[in-house]
């Protein structure tokens, strides 16, 4: 009865790790939940929807996600003040024009995310995130993805995910046609499976938006309406 009691526990055991290590293997990335893409904020790149509500919205989300066990990788935008992406550096441009920049159309934002300002922190429990991997540090280049820039500069986070055993990543956050895209594209290009939350995620345009939604689709990434945390085990 001795070895069969050890045995019961030992197996148990063995089933809670088991689930313990498959819960690791999902990793999420909350994506430029900062100050200056929020209406909440009175950002200067204040993206639609995003007051509030939605930033409470992200944050429950985000908690629900933290205690099925899945670690928190957030990204930030971290610009210095003469990054070529602002307007104000290009005399003349005004905020939106369209430049060529190292042989790309790059548009022109208003100064946006600047380092140790207060629109460049990111709108979540710090206690959240197990880290955050900043992006748009050089100068000339912008920085959509949370994987690498425009001049295919690596972040450190594929080395962060490996590191951590991460196979798939759930993502969202703001902006669907920009960020969120340029992430979850990057992301399946780096191997990993990837699901996309639409309803916690908000975009420029709608018409950018679906777009990129259906690029997505393209690229065999999975698009959920909303969090549910049976479709992003069984995704």
């Amino acid at each position: 009865m001795k070895r069969w009691g050890v045995f019961c526990i030992v197996t148990i055991l063995m089933l809670i790790g088991g689930w313990a290590m498959a819960a690791e293997k999902i990793g999420v990335i909350v994506v430029d939940v900062q100050g200056d893409f929020t209406k909440f904020k009175n950002g200067s790149l204040a993206v639609e929807g995003t007051d509030e509500a939605y930033i409470k919205a992200v944050e429950e989300a985000t908690r629900r996600l933290k205690s099925a066990g899945y670690p928190i990788y957030a990204t930030q935008d971290w610009h210095p003040k003469n990054h070529a992406s602002f307007f104000t550096n290009h005399p003349g441009k005004k905020a939106f024009d369209v430049i060529k920049l190292h042989g790309k159309d790059q548009v022109l934002w208003p100064p946006h995310c600047v380092q140790n300002t207060p629109g460049a922190e990111i709108l979540l429990d710090q206690k959240l995130l197990k880290a955050v991997v900043k992006k748009g540090m050089d100068p000339q280049y912008d920085s959509y993805s949370g994987f690498q820039d425009d001049g295919g500069k690596k972040t450190d986070m594929d080395k962060i995910l490996k590191k951590d055993g991460i196979k798939k990543v759930v993502v969202y956050g703001i902006a669907t046609d920009y960020c969120v895209r340029a992430t979850a594209l990057d992301a399946v290009t780096a191997g990993y499976k990837v699901i996309m939350i639409k309803n916690l995620s908000r975009g420029v345009a709608p018409d950018t938006s679906q777009k990129a939604i259906d690029e997505m689709k393209s690229r065999g990434i999975v698009i959920l309406e909303d969090l549910d945390l049976e479709k992003i085990k069984t995704n």
